[in-house]
């Protein structure tokens, strides 16, 4: 029985190696910890509530107005749907974690619906990676991810929502 030398396997395990290195990893929310706006702890995505999630995800405060234009699909959806949940994500750089406190009491104080309250989960986080994992290129706009509770992610919308975010975002739901 005749071997091949492992010298002469060098080329073709190096191409398989190329192969595998390119192959990108499918989009996932992270694990990441956070508190929500009534000051419960969640480790997402592992205790995320429902089947499938929408995480409304925004970088900075200016962009309060774009989340809101999901609430009432959100909410809508949360009715109409058996294991869907809505949540909303600020994620903030975990250099900003010091001010936690006043940056919570700040936001609480702003939403006096408890319910809003109990679905607004402030991340204090690497950004760069969690943008990374999950498939996020910009903080210049909102990120609307549905996932299912192991983080994978199985639609990405951006901006405000409008008709043509909420057809992508339904015919998903029915493909799961």
């Amino acid at each position: 029985m005749r071997t091949t030398p492992l010298l002469a396997l060098l080329p073709t395990l190096a191409i398989l190696g190329s192969v595998a290195a390119g192959a990108a990893a499918e989009p996932a929310f992270p694990p990441v910890t956070g508190d929500n706006l009534e000051g419960k702890t969640f480790e997402l995505p592992a205790d995320l509530e429902g089947e499938v999630n929408l995480l409304l995800i925004a970088f900075q405060r200016d962009q309060q107005g774009d989340v809101d234009t999901w609430t009432a699909v959100g909410e809508q959806l949360e009715s109409r749907v058996p294991g869907f949940r809505f949540y909303e994500l600020p994620v903030i750089g975990k250099g900003y974690h010091f001010m936690r406190g006043v940056i919570e009491g700040g936001m609480r104080s702003g939403i006096a619906d408890p319910a809003t309250r109990a679905r607004t989960i402030i991340l204090f986080t690497d950004k760069p990676a969690l943008k990374e994992a999950a498939g996020i290129e910009s903080e210049g706009t909102i990120h609307a991810l549905l996932v299912d509770r192991e983080g994978t992610v199985l639609w990405h919308g951006q901006g405000r929502y409008d008709e043509a975010s909420g057809a992508a975002l339904g015919t998903a739901l029915a493909a799961r």
